[in-house]
């Protein structure tokens, strides 16, 4: 049987990680590895000093074993190839992440990290994302579909299939566009703002502001005419 190793950045209670488990659960034998508490915008960050835990925990699908981790998202996915997975995973999904994974926005997410570990380790893999509105319904009704499609569908070495879906309601979706390339256009325009605290230091904090724009035949730009994205990502070559 197909082993599933399944991860993501927003942790292991997080309602993406668990639709997601659901559907996995048809394709084989899922095994979850997952930060235990929200890890967003870490990329593909590892722990080289010091150490992290990781402990069996009881999860909503029957059958899933689940694990919480303390260490970063890429963590979760070496711990789970090289120490908890028996055998080694024959797949790796990341996600399904609570806002989109297009444009610059793939630099920093650790949805995306994770899944380019998992590359890295020479495995097959696909990150799912989904817009932040709390809409699921075109997520719901075409993550099974996609999973069918992508699961044994061959990338490139250190390459991801990387799968975004919009958050409108299905009178609105626009359909399926497949081959996206990453756009190459600032998705956030950020700049700091600035507070001194009682100590006298001055304390940054970051305010994003979305670019709503991009080129046609991009990850973005589907995602923005209600489409859903699928296409790859590749890392180091």
């Amino acid at each position: 049987m197909r082993k599933i190793l399944i991860t993501n950045d927003d942790g292991i209670a997080a309602d993406g990680l668990i639709r997601l488990a659901r559907v996995a659960a048809e394709y084989g034998e899922v095994w979850i590895v997952a930060p235990d508490s929200q890890r967003s915008a870490m990329s593909h960050s590892i722990s080289l000093h010091g150490s992290f835990e990781a402990w069996e925990v009881s999860f909503p699908v029957e059958g899933v074993h689940a694990y919480a981790c303390t260490g970063t998202p890429a963590d979760c996915v070496r711990i789970g190839v090289l120490n908890i997975v028996p055998g080694r995973p024959d797949v790796v999904f990341s996600g399904v992440n609570f806002g989109y994974n297009v444009a610059t926005d793939l630099q920093y997410s650790a949805t995306v990290g994770a899944a380019f570990e998992a590359a890295f380790q020479g495995i097959h893999t696909i990150a799912f994302s989904e817009h932040s509105t709390g809409c699921h319904e075109v997520t719901d009704r075409y993550l099974d579909e996609l999973v069918a499609e992508l699961i044994d569908e061959p990338v490139g070495r250190n390459e991801i299939h990387n799968v975004n879906f919009p958050g409108c309601p299905l009178s609105e979706f626009m359909g399926i566009k497949r081959g996206c390339r990453v756009s190459d256009g600032v998705f956030y325009k950020d700049h700091y703002n600035e507070a001194v605290s009682d100590d006298g230091r001055t304390v940054y904090t970051v305010v994003g502001e979305r670019k709503w724009e991009a080129e046609p035949g991009t990850d973005l730009r589907a995602v923005l005419d209600n489409c859903i994205s699928v296409g790859k990502a590749r890392n180091i070559s």
